[in-house]
């Protein structure tokens, strides 16, 4: 517990730090963003515990969405001062079958959990991240990580559920954590995002043809709508009511990972007609919902009521991340996008004077310096939005044959029988069941799976 003259000495530190280390963006040039970035990435480290895994409060997924950030970072600044930090922490969260479905994850792992860390395996695979330490040999065993990303997708696919709604992902993987009985954007906008990336990465139809199920799947149940020109992209709605009672939140990482799946199918259908109609829909409503009069980003659902949970106060920098990719694959788009990311990307460096280290970031972005607010979602929405100006001055995002020294993946990966597909030998794993008590294992099972099942386990995002 800090005491009162601690407490004092930080205050009066951190006043002293910002006069001295208040962010100023300079965006003429690539070192004054790139230096700024490393700054708000060593804020980001200060919550890391390791291993792949961020301090509590912060759920496993938003460590994935971080780590996705800090790669792009990697490639847009030329930096590797955090590569084998990076590396260690995929490979850590990797699992077993290199599907992302981690021991430590066994029991409150969503569809959309897994499906951000499959973003950033896709982020690490258009961007060459490599997979060696230090550019040694030690890691030649591990898969590519687009293979990883074809596990991730595979395994996702393969629970599509039509049981309801005519199809789509459930929130949840298991029917003991609350949200099972949910299909949402997010899980399915994943899914979408990732067979539109892989689609375009291997020029491969079939992930194509997977991609326009899923987006009309979206549309079908309303979660998508495209009537007039300015897209509106809704929550989800229960498996319970057949997907019509759809709630009508609308958050920035919703519209974001489908308006950038649909420039992805952009391109890699030859910059069809009919997804430049549907990406310049959802740029229009995504620029009218979550930027203010002046261009300026924000999360409208929960920052002016001041009710931003952890989870949605990290929700922009995947906005961000996803509108630099957008103006990079739809050429049409690049100066209505990219003027409202530099004068996003400016109202975020002027929230990065608080702290004790005078640039930590905060959530509103509308004042020209930190409003109070402190954390891992600043963080990485500060990054998000401040290096996604830099899109344009590297390398186009790779495929397969951008190279011949570019992954070749491996459509078979997550196909054998999934680690999530037997509840009961999950759950029989989970209470460390010895051959001595296999007399009572089917009971006991069946008895936590009940109390389970009543909700006594709740879920984490």
């Amino acid at each position: 517990m800090i005491k009162p003259i601690q407490l004092v000495s930080l205050v009066l530190a951190a006043g002293f730090s910002s006069f001295i280390n208040a962010m100023t963006l300079d965006i003429s040039g690539n070192s004054s963003i790139c230096q700024d970035t490393a700054l708000i990435q060593q804020g980001i480290l200060d919550y890391y515990s390791g291993d792949g895994v961020f301090q509590d409060p912060y759920y496993w997924w938003e460590g994935g969405l971080a780590f996705g950030l800090m790669i792009e970072n990697t490639f847009l600044c030329q930096n590797t001062t955090f590569n084998s930090k990076l590396q260690d922490a995929l490979i850590a969260q990797s699992g077993t079958s290199w599907d992302f479905m981690p021991e430590s994850q066994t029991m409150v792992e969503g569809n959309d959990d897994q499906g951000v860390w499959g973003l950033t395996l896709m982020t690490a695979a258009e961007r060459n991240f490599s997979r060696a330490a230090n550019g040694t040999e030690s890691r030649k065993n591990i898969p590519e990580w687009v293979t990883m990303a074809q596990s991730i997708y595979n395994t996702m696919y393969a629970r599509w559920d039509t049981s309801s709604c005519g199809g789509g992902l459930r929130w949840q993987i298991y029917t003991w954590n609350n949200g099972y009985n949910y299909k949402n954007t997010i899980a399915n906008g994943c899914l979408f995002n990732l067979a539109a990336r892989l689609g375009r990465y291997f020029n491969n139809q079939t992930y194509m043809d997977q991609a326009e199920e899923i987006f009309t799947w979206l549309v079908d149940v309303d979660f998508i709508n495209l009537n007039g020109s300015s897209a509106k992209v809704y929550d989800g709605a229960t498996t319970t009511s057949n997907c019509s009672d759809i709630t009508a939140l609308e958050w920035s990482y919703n519209y974001g990972t489908i308006l950038g799946g649909a420039a992805y199918m952009y391109d890699a259908t030859n910059q069809s007609s009919v997804w430049e109609s549907r990406v310049n829909d959802l740029w229009e409503g995504t620029s009218s919902t979550f930027f203010n009069s002046d261009g300026i980003m924000y999360e409208q659902q929960c920052q002016a009521s001041k009710t931003c949970n952890n989870d949605q106060r990290c929700f922009k920098s995947l906005l961000s991340m996803m509108l630099e990719y957008t103006y990079l694959l739809v050429p049409t788009l690049k100066d209505d996008i990219y003027d409202k990311l530099t004068t996003s990307a400016k109202a975020a460096a002027g929230s990065c004077d608080g702290g004790y280290d005078g640039h930590t970031c905060g959530m509103n972005w509308f004042t020209s310096t930190n409003d109070g607010y402190y954390g891992l979602g600043e963080q990485m929405s500060a990054l998000g939005a401040i290096q996604s100006l830099l899109g344009s001055s590297r390398p186009d995002l790779y495929k397969e044959s951008t190279n011949e020294y570019m992954a070749k993946g491996d459509a078979t990966a997550g196909t054998a029988t999934s680690s999530s597909s037997n509840e009961e030998a999950l759950l029989e794993n989970q209470l460390d069941v010895t051959k001595g008590d296999k007399v009572g294992a089917a009971f006991l099972t069946a008895v936590v799976l009940s109390i389970l099942i009543a909700g006594s386990v709740s879920m984490l995002f």
